[in-house]
């Protein structure tokens, strides 16, 4: 009997790390190698991408890529020296609840690629180290700002000092930093209240299984392989070309950009290849075996 193979699409709930989830997937696939497709902080709950099995495993990354979405509640009029309710918050004196128009306007402003620093609690690395191991050693956290995308932020709800929101972003972004940088720009301070992941990719909490879900529940819920590459542009290829990337050798292409893109020989998922296109090759990244393919 084959090993389990694949994406589970688990509802995390609050108080639990990604790692936990990992060690729970555990508990239903054993003597499989499992990893989870990007960090949920632990108060946050909804969408953790579980891969099972090698080939997933290796076919993470691709999942991490994906754009995600999450519904947010912010809290304004203080700050957190963790960027969420779980810190200690400092209010901030005096504050005139700002109009729903100067709220709006701080949204739009975010919308599109911005800078961004990482919250001094996160998983984000500081010299090899995990910011948040430093942090609550109480150690300087210096992190460098990055370039992330705010695809769209819209206000769902606003009653000061709460404002409900949702946000679809690339990887990467810190949903803590938006609430931080959104109070900085309104000048009374916020932090995240609730966070909730509804969305990665294609894989939405509809999807998901309970944490209390059975061994036979969670096996039943896997995903196949290619829910990690419906962001790519698909190529067809030929059985020869198939060898060929798979003992590694470059290809010719007539593709023109850059990219990833994933293979696909007789509508079987082979696996994923880098267009290399000033030397017109594809270059073989991620290929698996095309009988173990799902």
């Amino acid at each position: 009997m084959s090993s389990p193979t694949g994406f589970l699409v688990l509802d995390k709930p609050a108080g639990i790390t990604s790692r936990d989830a990992v060690d729970h997937a555990l508990t239903w696939f054993r003597r499989c190698k499992v990893g989870h497709a990007g960090t949920l902080d632990p108060a946050a709950t909804g969408v953790l991408v579980i891969g099972v099995g090698p080939t997933a495993t290796r076919l993470i990354e691709y999942v991490q890529d994906q754009e995600k979405v999450y519904h947010s509640t912010f809290l304004l009029g203080g700050t957190s020296t963790t960027d969420d309710a779980d810190g200690e918050i400092t209010p901030t004196p005096h504050v005139t609840a700002p109009s729903e128009t100067a709220l709006r306007s701080a949204f739009s402003a975010r919308v599109g690629p911005i800078s961004q620093t990482p919250p001094a609690f996160s998983a984000a690395r500081v010299q090899g180290v995990r910011a948040h191991t430093k942090a609550r050693k109480g150690q300087e956290v210096v992190l460098q700002p990055r370039t992330v995308t705010i695809h769209e932020m819209n206000l769902v709800r606003y009653n000061y000092p709460e404002v409900e929101a949702t946000i679809r972003c690339s990887k990467g972004t810190y949903i803590r930093s938006i609430a931080r940088d959104l109070g900085r720009t309104l000048g009374i301070g916020g932090y995240v209240k609730s966070l909730r992941r509804t969305r990665i990719g294609t894989l939405t909490c509809e999807q998901a299984i309970d944490w209390h879900a059975t061994a036979e529940q969670a096996i039943a819920a896997l995903l196949p392989l290619t829910v990690a590459v419906t962001h790519l542009p698909s190529v067809g290829i030929s059985s020869e070309t198939a060898w060929r990337l798979q003992c590694g050798q470059a290809v010719p292409t007539s593709l023109v950009s850059d990219q990833d893109v994933s293979l696909w020989l007789d509508q079987r998922f082979l696996g994923i290849a880098s267009v290399d296109a000033a030397h017109q090759v594809l270059r073989p990244s991620k290929m698996i075996d095309v009988w173990n393919a799902t």
